[in-house]
C-alpha cells in the first residue's frame, strides 16, 4: 500500500469534491484575472498620453457599464455559491443521529482512536474499510487540535467541550498521511496520524486482532520487562489491557508493536527507535508530557522486550 498526502489526488468522494470546486474556482479566478489584465494593458496603451495633447475627457455615469460591473459580479457569486453548496452537501452530509463508529481525542501531542462498537483503543492510526464511509466523533482533551487528512476530505477541529462529526471515507487501499491543521503548542508539528484503508477482510481482522487481549510474555526478558513496567511509573499513564496498567494520561499501549510509528509519527516503529524513546524521549520529541526516566541497561532492554510483545 502506497503512502500520500497530496490533496491533488483525491481519494474520497469528499476530497474529489473539494477538489473540483478548487479547480472550478481557480479558473474563474484566473479569467478575472486575464480580463482585468487585458483590461488594463488596453487602457495603458490606447489611452496613454501623448505629446501636446491635454487633459482626457472626462466621462461621469456610464449606466450599461455600472450594469455590467453589478450583475456580472452578483452572478459570479450565486454560481460560486450553488457549486459549494453542492460540494458542501458531499463533503458534510446529514448524520440523523448515526452513532459514530470511531471516537478521535486530540492529545498534546497526539491522537486518542477509540472503536467504542469494537470495544478497544489505539493511538495515532485509523484504520477503515475501504469504499465503506465511517462515521467519526471529533473531540479534544486540552486545546484546540484539527484533524485533515488530505487526501480524504475535509478539515473538522477538535475542540474542548464539544463534539464535531465527519464522515471519513477512502475509495481505495493505502496508508493517507494526516496531521493536525490548528497551532495547538511545542510539537504541533509531530502531531502526526494515519489513516489506513483495508479491505473489509483485512479491517475484520485487524479488528478481531485489536479486541483480544496479546498473551502474557514467555521469554524471561519480557517477562521481567512486564514486572518492571507495573512496579515504574508507566502503569501510572498507560493502559495495558489483560493488566493492571488502566491509566489513561498516555497512549494506551495494549497493541503498540502492531502501529506503524512511535510518537505520534516523529519515528518508525522499529527496536533501535523504541529503545530510543524510552531512553531520553525529551530528546526525541522536547516538549511532549512523557517524563525522561533514569533506565538502567537491564530495565530498558526487558521493556523493550516487553512492549514489542504487544501485537
Amino acid at each position: 500500500m502506497g503512502i500520500d498526502s497530496s490533496i491533488f489526488g483525491p481519494a474520497s468522494p469528499g476530497a474529489e469534491a473539494i477538489l473540483k470546486l478548487f479547480g472550478t474556482l481557480t479558473l474563474f479566478s484566473a479569467v478575472i484575472f486575464a480580463i482585468v489584465l487585458g483590461g488594463t494593458i488596453y487602457s495603458v496603451v490606447r489611452f496613454r498620453a501623448k505629446p501636446g495633447q491635454g487633459e482626457p475627457r472626462q466621462v461621469f455615469g456610464h449606466t450599461r457599464l455600472e450594469i455590467l460591473w453589478t450583475v456580472a459580479p452578483a452572478a459570479l457569486i450565486l454560481v460560486i455559491g450553488v457549486l459549494s453548496f453542492n460540494t458542501l452537501r458531499v463533503v458534510d452530509p446529514a448524520r440523523n443521529g448515526q452513532p459514530p463508529e470511531l471516537i478521535l481525542t486530540g492529545h498534546q501531542w497526539w491522537w486518542e482512536v477509540e472503536y467504542p462498537q469494537a470495544g478497544f483503543v489505539t493511538a495515532n492510526e485509523i484504520h477503515i474499510p475501504v469504499g465503506q464511509p465511517v462515521w467519526i466523533q471529533i473531540e479534544s482533551a486540552d486545546v484546540v487540535h484539527d484533524f485533515w487528512v488530505p487526501k480524504l476530505g475535509r478539515k473538522m477541529d477538535a475542540i474542548p467541550g464539544r463534539s464535531n462529526y465527519l464522515r471519513l471515507e477512502a475509495d481505495t487501499p493505502g496508508v493517507y498521511l494526516g496531521a493536525c491543521a490548528e497551532f495547538c503548542g511545542v510539537q504541533h508539528a509531530w502531531m502526526r496520524l494515519r489513516v489506513i484503508a483495508q479491505t473489509p477482510a483485512e479491517y475484520a481482522a485487524w479488528q478481531q486482532a485489536q479486541a483480544a487481549i496479546p498473551p502474557p510474555p514467555t521469554e524471561t526478558i519480557a517477562v521481567q520487562g512486564a514486572k518492571r513496567f507495573q512496579e515504574l511509573t508507566c502503569v501510572n499513564c498507560h493502559t495495558i489491557g489483560g493488566s493492571p496498567a488502566q491509566a489513561n494520561a498516555g497512549p494506551d499501549l495494549t497493541h503498540i508493536a502492531s502501529r506503524q510509528t512511535l510518537g505520534a509519527g516523529v519515528l518508525e516503529n522499529n527496536t533501535a527507535n523504541l529503545t530510543g524513546w524510552l531512553t531520553n524521549p525529551q530528546a526525541v520529541k522536547p516538549g511532549n508530557q512523557m517524563p525522561h526516566f533514569t533506565l538502567s541497561s537491564a530495565d530498558l532492554s526487558a521493556l523493550v522486550a516487553y512492549l514489542e510483545t504487544l501485537r
